[in-house]
């Protein structure tokens, strides 16, 4: 068994390590609100997500030529939902997975 001082230093390392790991985000953040990097990601990184998710969409229905076609117009429609009613996110995913869902269990 280990000597009481060795697991003390354990400890001590382990707590600042952890504690140093979750102050470093509080202390950069305030420099990155200023950052015209992060203003620029925060607008594209929304359409990047759905660009991603169409893309995966797509990729895996590759294989059922209906499927395939059913997620190409899923993913039309989740574009025109997102960039028609002001760019919620949400809201076009939402109704682009419902809109996949229903043409794959009704046609």
């Amino acid at each position: 068994m280990p000597d009481t001082g060795y697991l003390l230093a354990v400890l001590v390392i382990v707590f600042s390590i952890t504690f140093a790991l979750r102050a470093i985000p509080f202390a950069v953040l305030k420099p990155l609100r200023r950052s015209h990097l992060v203003r620029t990601l925060a607008v594209w990184m929304p359409g990047g997500i759905l660009a991603i998710l169409a893309a995966t969409s797509l990729h895996t229905s590759i294989d059922d030529d209906g499927a395939a076609l059913y997620a190409v117009i899923a993913v039309a429609v989740t574009a025109a939902v997102h960039l028609g009613f002001g760019r919620r996110t949400l809201l076009s995913v939402g109704i682009g997975t419902g809109v996949y869902v229903v043409l794959l269990n009704l046609l």
